[in-house]
């Protein structure tokens, strides 16, 4: 799906700028442009707004944002300089509480439905897939019934990245995967060490929102522990309820997910380089053959 396209879709859906709701919405007499579900998360986005612009920090000493901002903001002034000094940024209390227990509730439904599956591998034998991966997963585009808030979640994403976008090196975003959304279902299984994207097939920015209330990384494990490439040190990030995260795709970061023994939640969205999965495609259609997709044949050169 084509990222302004998307953005496109997004902005037909109006929702509440605070909290995601799409319902008996009022809109914004200052701006015109914004929608609010009551006069007090309308009071309360106008504060967190002002806040932001009299300079209230929204740093920790680790670098973690804890308040939220506007998209623009967030994104040019804390994201795009921590990704590319450190290739990996993670944000706080991205959504706040009320919309990310919403969110909670769209994916405990999809769970309890029924609508997850093991996780798959590109190349797999399907007797060792548990050995590497231990989540069931499903994919979801966002225009599901009962997935409006997991589909505000993206529409959040998109924003961040169409404001990172042309700034995070020399990769030009034009798209995204589905969001996958995944569960590990509390036994001890994990995600062995690995990288996103090894072999160039244009996933350049993986962005992770996490589900997981009252997380204590002693007792119930669970860490993605991320390896930077070139450094001695790893980073252990917990998978907190309501954190976003952000790392490069490819091989600069392998990481791995350490035995969860609780039930653990994530949404995970790739999104793509335009021309590195451009030339995936290329290379994905001219080796078709041995991947049992049809590929037509040359027509035969005119012999006059």
């Amino acid at each position: 799906l084509d990222l302004c396209t998307a953005l496109d879709l997004e902005r037909e859906r109006q929702y509440c700028e605070l909290c995601g709701k799409m319902e008996n919405l009022l809109k914004c007499g200052r701006c015109r442009n914004s929608f609010y579900c009551s006069k007090e998360h309308q009071k309360q986005h106008w504060k967190i707004g002002e806040t932001r612009m009299k300079g209230g920090s929204n740093t920790k000493p680790n670098g973690q944002t804890t308040t939220r901002s506007t998209p623009q903001n967030l994104a040019i002034e804390y994201i795009v300089p921590c990704m590319i000094k450190h290739g990996i940024c993670v944000v706080d209390n991205f959504l706040g509480g009320e919309t990310g227990l919403a969110i909670l509730e769209d994916v405990k439904l999809l769970h309890k439905t029924g609508k997850f599956t093991d996780g798959q591998l590109v190349s797999q034998k399907t007797d060792s897939t548990k050995d590497i991966r231990g989540d069931k997963i499903t994919w979801i585009e966002g225009r599901e019934t009962g997935c409006e808030k997991i589909c505000f979640l993206m529409s959040r994403m998109d924003d961040l990245v169409r404001h990172c976008n042309g700034q995070l090196g020399n990769f030009t975003i034009n798209g995204r995967t589905k969001a996958m959304v995944a569960c590990y279902p509390g036994n001890g299984t994990g995600y062995v060490r690995h990288v996103d994207n090894p072999n160039g097939d244009g996933r350049c920015v993986t962005c992770i929102y996490y589900l997981n209330k009252d997380w204590d990384t002693k007792e119930h494990g669970g860490v993605l522990r991320i390896f930077p490439e070139g450094k001695a040190q790893f980073a252990d990030i917990e998978p907190k309820f309501d954190r976003l995260l952000f790392f490069w795709s490819d091989r600069r970061n392998p990481h791995e997910v350490q035995p969860a023994h609780a039930i653990r939640y994530a949404i995970t969205v790739w999104y793509f380089d335009a021309d590195e999965r451009a030339r995936a495609k290329e290379k994905y259609l001219t080796g078709a053959g041995e991947k049992g997709v049809k590929v037509e044949l040359n027509k035969p050169s005119d012999p006059s």
